[in-house]
């Protein structure tokens, strides 16, 4: 039996910009809007040693309307 294993995305708030983040199952950093359809108006984001992420549930997904 075969069993996949699926990388859970994780959804951040990065305080200093005011702005979601989600790290998807590859590992890249999005910058997610807080519009209408905000996964599809995703902008690269790349994290610097200032950057402070702090996690958010998981329940928010639904609100970015991840496609995880």
């Amino acid at each position: 039996m075969i069993y996949e294993m699926k990388t859970a995305v994780a959804i951040y708030v990065d305080r200093s910009r005011q702005q979601w983040v989600v790290r998807d199952q590859e590992g890249n950093f999005w910058l997610v809007p807080s519009t209408e359809n905000p996964w599809e108006n995703r902008q690269p984001f790349h994290p610097t040693e200032e950057t402070e992420l702090e996690p958010v549930p998981g329940h928010y997904r639904c609100m970015l309307d991840l496609p995880f």
